[in-house]
């Protein structure tokens, strides 16, 4: 990412947003709370996933199993967002000058790929369980899921406040109320093979289940793919905050305009405002600054004020 200090004609100077409003306006960094959440959810599910287990493999159910790993997956992501949680509050160092931010962008993409991971081997054994499907309990079916339903709303529910303002915090979200439908849907196959005797039902509901997962999950692969690539987050409209640069007293042009996100919370800016009176002063960097974080959620914006935006290097678009 090319930052204000690449160059230094005559006239520059790099004008740094001091980080006023950082990570406010509804742009939070994840609070230590959830790691509360986290510890509960991991020990909750992790239980919860070794009896379904062994249920399953006693009950011969590959709706239970299927159940059950998806379940160890999602132990498995909130161990992940939990860490990555972690990382990211971790302080700058001299050659990580962002601090460990991103990796809360990591944890995303990598939920996002495991669980799609896990849905093909589910699928792809009920599919095979298709052509013979093996007789069920259901009733066992019944009860295990029911309770997976409570485990997995209940935490789902701990991170319903974080999930708007952090991909990582909605990663975990996502995977929770995704599995209490889940286990719905196992309750219901288990009821109809108790009444009917459908062994059938069983597979065919985890098939249903995977592909309600897939298109869930497409989002959040879709979202952190773009941050991974330092796309504009898409709360933030790039032509909004060139057109608001563009207003502001004395600029007469932009380039060099980058927008990206340094974390799941946290989004940067960095742009070249082309002034030919000459630098306004560090109070009005400061307040465009200031007005970037609470118009935009832009907490950490770089600003370079240049007389002549002619002779700057960076100043055609398809220069990077």
């Amino acid at each position: 990412m090319t930052t204000a200090n690449d160059h230094h004609h005559g006239h520059s100077h790099d004008a740094h947003a001091h980080n006023h409003g950082h990570g406010h306006h509804g742009h939070s960094h994840a609070p230590a709370s959830f790691g509360r959440a986290f510890a509960i959810g991991t020990v909750l599910n992790l239980a919860f996933v070794i009896v379904e287990a062994a249920y399953g493999i006693i009950s011969d159910s590959m709706a239970l199993l299927a159940d059950a790993g998806h379940n160890l997956s999602d132990v498995l992501s909130l161990i992940v967002a939990w860490i990555a949680m972690s990382l990211s509050q971790r302080q700058p160092t001299v050659r990580f000058t962002y601090g460990l931010r991103s990796s809360s962008i990591l944890a995303a993409l990598f939920n996002a790929l495991f669980l799609l991971l896990v849905i093909g081997g589910i699928a792809w054994e009920a599919l095979r369980r298709l052509a013979e499907p093996p007789a069920v309990a259901g009733t066992t079916m019944m009860v295990v899921a029911a309770i997976g339903v409570l485990i997995n709303a209940g935490t789902a529910m701990l991170f319903m406040q974080g999930r708007k303002g952090d991909l990582n915090i909605r990663g975990a979200y996502l995977h929770m109320i995704a599995d209490a439908a889940i286990s719905a849907g196992v309750v219901l196959s288990g009821a109809v093979i108790y009444f009917t005797g459908w062994n059938v039902v069983d597979p065919v509901v985890s098939l249903v289940v995977s592909v309600l997962i897939v298109y869930g999950t497409w989002g959040l692969l879709r979202d952190s793919v773009c941050m991974t690539f330092g796309a504009v987050p898409d709360a933030i409209d790039p032509t909004e905050v060139r057109q608001y640069l563009s207003a502001q007293a004395g600029v007469a042009a932009i380039h060099d305009l980058h927008i990206w996100s340094l974390s799941t919370t946290e989004t940067a800016l960095t742009a070249h405002l082309v002034m030919p009176s000459g630098h306004p002063g560090d109070q009005v960097i400061d307040r465009i600054a200031d007005e970037l974080s609470q118009k935009f959620g832009i907490g950490h914006a770089t600003l370079q004020v240049e007389l002549d935006g002619d002779k700057c290097r960076l100043a055609p678009d398809h220069i990077v």
